[in-house]
């Protein structure tokens, strides 16, 4: 276990234990409030029928249940990491750094109890550089100043492009030979 007195472990497992606390009141809280979640979207909006709903209605009562739904999944994923803390809290491995094995320091500990990385590697699971697959199909954007008209492809370009390949009433003659 790091150099950590006992009174500093018994203020973070305070801590851990009043997060925990707040976040299990918010899923019974929830549990609560029947189908706000699990329940239909006519269930959730209270109206016996969406016939005579405004379709942004409906949208709205979709981003509502849809944020909700963040929401929860993100707190459930803090009341994971808060359960985690506390059973290492009971072993030697808290408040140790799970990249390099050196002692969190306390401060860091103060501020976020859940914390598993020092310092030092706490970057390392910042934004990848991964590229969304979509960009791989993109076409570049036009190249020079902006607004010259040699960088885009405007209505005269348009129709000189036309103008090569003829029009309907234009016969194309075989070559003769």
């Amino acid at each position: 276990m790091p150099d950590l007195t006992p009174a500093q472990l018994k203020e973070l497992k305070e801590q851990l234990m009043e997060e925990k606390k707040d976040l299990t009141a918010h899923f019974e809280r929830d549990q609560e409030s029947e189908g706000e979640l699990g329940g239909s979207l006519k269930d959730t909006s209270g109206e016996l029928s969406s016939y005579d709903n405004h379709p942004a209605d409906l949208g709205t009562e979709t981003f509502e249940k849809g944020r909700d739904m963040a929401i929860d999944a993100s707190l459930g994923e803090r009341l994971e990491e808060v359960n985690q803390s506390l059973e290492l809290l009971k072993t030697d491995i808290y408040g140790k750094c799970e990249v390099c094995g050196e002692d969190i320091e306390f401060e860091r500990l103060q501020a976020l109890p859940t914390a598993s990385r020092c310092i030092g590697h706490s970057d390392d699971t910042g934004p990848s550089d991964h590229r969304p697959v979509e960009e791989q199909v993109m076409t570049p954007p036009p190249s020079g100043p902006i607004g010259r008209e040699d960088s885009r492809f405007d209505e005269a370009d348009a129709w000189r492009s036309v103008k090569e390949y003829g029009n309907a009433s234009e016969t194309v003659k075989p070559d003769a030979k």
